[in-house]
């Protein structure tokens, strides 16, 4: 019976001090490099050493690349987020087109025939291909031919999830698509790095090409055909003009990409949030992009898409003689550190009282035994 005061203050002890242990401080996490580098990380120019500075644009971002190589040559707060406006129909391409067979007939929804902002004059008739579509979409850019593929894939809610994968696949991690037309929602969001990401793995595919690189086009009609015209204006001005997409909305203001050929090798430059008329400044920037292709050490570098990921293996069936892993920590440690501050303060004061219970039984102990005595 002497014994128990003793045990009992030493046991009260023990377990304050392990249910009290802090855990072991964290870092503050580093946040990872931007994507291309870091030099992108910068929200106004950045330009290569020792050449001259592109020319000046309104834009209030901006991208000049080398399409084969993915250098970026100069840029403008390239990781800032815009809203794309239709740019982002270059996400809806490039996603779609590998997915619809283009001889299939769609009859568009009244709602994809209903869509507010640019359209090519879709009816609710049988009478239009996908590849019809693909032309409406970045020739005219339709947003009812954007709704109508998007029916044709299976629905909105698919063609959204399809469009965002399509973008993590890119690594285009500035773009969240909430649409397929590139009309404004919240949310919404792209960049210049972004659009010229896309429109790089874009011109990759023929059939991308194809479609941005088209002045003029027959489209179907109920009784014959109309003609569609590219709204790029830079196709009959630019030397080498190859595509590929311009937007606007009250909201994103102007934004546009385009690429040019010229002797073999391919500029693409991109921008966002223009006030008003553009197409002299992008010439400008496309003009400085072949100059300084070649002779200056770029400031960072379109990435390449990520690899497919590998099927995942079936997990190994576990056996009643499988051990505990080597990493697990003693129960004590574990219980100490999963603790957050409510179970921390009802451990102190439960443990507090025990330990004062061991104090108070110790001294009615000892005035027992100096009776005794």
């Amino acid at each position: 019976m002497k014994l128990v005061p003793v045990t009992a203050l030493l046991v009260a002890v023990t377990f304050t001090g392990a249910a009290q242990a802090s855990p072991a401080p964290t870092q503050t996490p580093t946040p990872p490099p931007p994507v291309g580098g870091d030099l992108l990380a910068g929200r106004g120019l950045i330009k290569p050493v020792g050449f001259k500075a592109p020319p000046k644009t309104k834009a209030t971002a901006y991208v000049i690349a080398d399409h084969e190589t993915g250098q970026v040559l100069a840029a403008k707060d390239p990781h800032g987020r815009y809203r794309p406006a239709s740019t982002l129909k270059m996400l809806t391409a490039a996603t779609l087109i590998p997915k619809l067979d283009k001889t299939l007939k769609v009859r568009p929804s009244r709602n994809a025939v209903n869509q507010e902002g640019s359209a090519v004059g879709l009816q609710t008739r049988p009478i239009y291909t996908v590849d019809d579509l693909f032309k409406a979409l970045m020739m005219s850019s339709g947003n009812d031919a954007a709704m109508a593929l998007a029916e044709a894939n299976g629905g909105l809610d698919k063609t959204m999830r399809d469009m965002n994968d399509e973008a993590k696949r890119l690594q285009a991690n500035d773009t969240v698509a909430k649409t397929p037309s590139g009309l404004d929602k919240p949310g919404q969001s792209s960049s210049a790095y972004d659009l010229a990401l896309i429109a790089r793995s874009g011109l990759s595919d023929k059939d991308f090409r194809r479609y941005v690189s088209t002045k003029t086009a027959k489209f179907p009609a109920p009784k014959k055909w109309y003609e569609i015209s590219n709204h790029n204006k830079l196709l009959w001005r630019y030397k080498g003009m190859i595509g590929v997409k311009n937007g606007w909305t009250t909201k994103a203001q102007s934004t546009f990409v385009g690429a040019a050929t010229r002797d073999g090798h391919t500029i693409i430059v991109s921008i966002m949030k223009h006030e008003g008329y553009f197409w002299e400044e992008v010439a400008d920037l496309l003009d400085w992009g072949f100059a300084a292709r070649g002779k200056v050490t770029p400031v960072g570098r379109l990435v390449d898409p990520l690899p497919d990921e590998p099927a995942q293996q079936a997990a190994p069936v576990a056996t009643s003689h499988a051990t505990p892993s080597p990493s697990r920590k003693p129960m004590m440690d574990a219980a100490a550190s999963e603790q957050d501050a409510s179970t921390r303060t009802m451990g102190s004061v439960v443990i507090g009282g025990g330990l004062l219970f061991g104090l108070v039984w110790l001294g009615y102990g000892i005035r027992r035994r100096r009776r005794r005595l």
